[in-house]
């Protein structure tokens, strides 16, 4: 068991630096593209897709799937993975239903753009809700291969997708222009189908084979037909887990609290218009210039140490009632990984604030350097020191919370929510600043509430 518990800290670590590889790569694309598109279409079309458009396609794909990822990737001992496969199709209906939902306010509830300058809006909403959908196919795969610690695949697929949309939205905005939103959309509908296909077209090549089963694994490899692939009755079991739905439930109403959290500006830029919509699309640039690091750097390492510690800690014991070798683990490397994130942050606080001015210059010219532009990236050098010590925090302390830890954590994240919101509300009275200095004073209030907890 020592060895399988090495083997999992020396997968893990090159799990993140895969996904750092990865994200580094996509974000130099999106950097150039949204460079490139700068100088080629309107901001206000920058706003539409990259705020109210993306943020459709991300509210039903998070709100369907976070939760079943944080419960099915925990160690627990009553996990069977037919199941556990059988709970994860729940994902797609789920979808769809948010899709129907979300496209509806979109289209009838929601500021409508000027059809002389954004045609084919309401088509727009549509192929980003379906997306979504279409996205969530493979969700079952997708936590096979984190499960069983296929390092190379999620990074392979994403990015092979990512560049994919990349290349479409460029080539067509660049050079059919008249297709105008429907570019996007294209580009969008390519992403989703091609990340869903590909994690298919792995495993079907992969079950022809003998999957080995790692040394940190107790179950053998769950996927040996393309039946297994999808739902199933099982004799003499129930459908799925009622213990793992159950669980999966708590982090379900727990999703919608965080995404307010985590996207708290812009649920209030799209439903109460308080920025145009070229506005937003300015704030939206300097928001991926200003998250860069958080984004390349801080998110994979989370998503990958998140897998760590739900392996090698029980959930909803405390420490003193863990095993000795796995709580010393868990402990060493949550604080070496700690150091690594916070000394980021501290570099790109440094040396962030004193050329923002000149990053934007030359970026975007003076449509990005001109006006609180450079205000607004130097807010961010801050917001992304914040962002290094809360990832990680979060990602801890989630890992080995209990179901009724969890159902807790709810109730203060409505909390959190009401203070965000009313925070990034009264801020705006400062523009588009208001969101980040609200978004740092939430991070903060979290971060010191986790502290709390994880030192108990």
């Amino acid at each position: 068991m020592a060895d399988g518990k090495d083997a999992l800290v020396g997968s893990t670590v090159r799990s993140a630096s895969y996904n750092v590889v990865l994200q580094v790569t996509f974000r130099i694309l999106t950097f150039v593209m949204n460079g490139i598109l700068l100088r080629y279409t309107t901001k206000d079309m920058i706003g539409i897709v990259n705020v109210r458009l993306m943020l459709l396609n991300q509210t039903i794909v998070f709100v369907a799937r976070e939760a079943f990822r944080k419960a099915c990737l925990s160690k627990t001992s009553e996990k069977k993975w037919p199941q556990v496969i059988n709970l994860l199709w729940c994902v797609f209906p789920i979808g769809v239903l948010l899709s129907f939902a979300l496209g509806y306010m979109w289209l009838f509830h929601l500021e409508t753009p000027d059809p002389e300058k954004i045609p084919n809006y309401p088509l727009a909403v549509f192929v980003f809700a379906a997306s979504g959908s279409i996205e969530l196919l493979s969700e079952q795969l997708w936590v096979v291969a984190q499960a069983f610690v296929f390092l190379r695949l999620k990074v392979t697929i994403e990015g092979i997708a990512n560049f994919a949309r990349c290349v479409i939205t460029l080539t067509l905005v660049v050079f059919v222009p008249d297709l105008g939103i429907v570019s996007f959309c294209l580009a969008q509908l390519t992403f989703s189908t091609l990340s869903m296909l590909l994690y298919y077209v792995y495993f079907l090549h992969l079950i022809q084979r003998s999957p080995q089963k790692e040394p940190y694994l107790e179950v053998d490899f769950p996927l040996k037909t393309v039946r297994d692939f999808f739902p199933r009755a099982l004799p003499g079991k129930s459908f799925f887990s009622w213990g793992l739905a159950n669980l999966t439930w708590s982090f379900f109403k727990q999703s919608f609290l965080k995404k307010i959290l985590t996207e708290g500006e812009r649920y209030i830029m799209t439903l109460f218009q308080v920025l145009t919509f070229s506005q937003q699309g300015i704030y939206d640039v300097i928001n991926n210039l200003g998250s860069l690091v958080a984004r390349c750097v801080f998110m994979p390492i989370e998503e990958s140490y998140y897998t760590f510690f739900a392996h090698t800690l029980t959930r909803g014991s405390f420490a003193d009632n863990q095993r000795e070798k796995s709580a010393k683990i868990a402990s060493e490397t949550l604080e070496v990984v700690f150091k690594f994130v916070v000394l980021v942050g501290l570099t790109f606080l440094v040396f962030g604030y004193s050329y923002s001015f000149l990053l934007l210059d030359i970026y975007g010219g003076s449509t990005l350097s001109s006006g609180e532009g450079p205000s607004l990236l130097r807010w961010y050098c801050l917001y992304v020191l914040i962002i290094a010590v809360n990832g990680m925090t979060e990602c801890f302390m989630f890992a080995t919370m209990s179901k009724e830890d969890v159902d807790a954590y709810n109730y203060k994240m409505m909390v959190f929510s009401i203070l965000f919101l009313g925070a990034s509300w009264y801020l705006t009275v400062l523009g588009s600043v208001g969101f980040v200095i609200a978004n740092c004073l939430n991070m903060l209030l979290r971060i010191y509430h986790r502290d709390l907890v994880i030192h108990v």
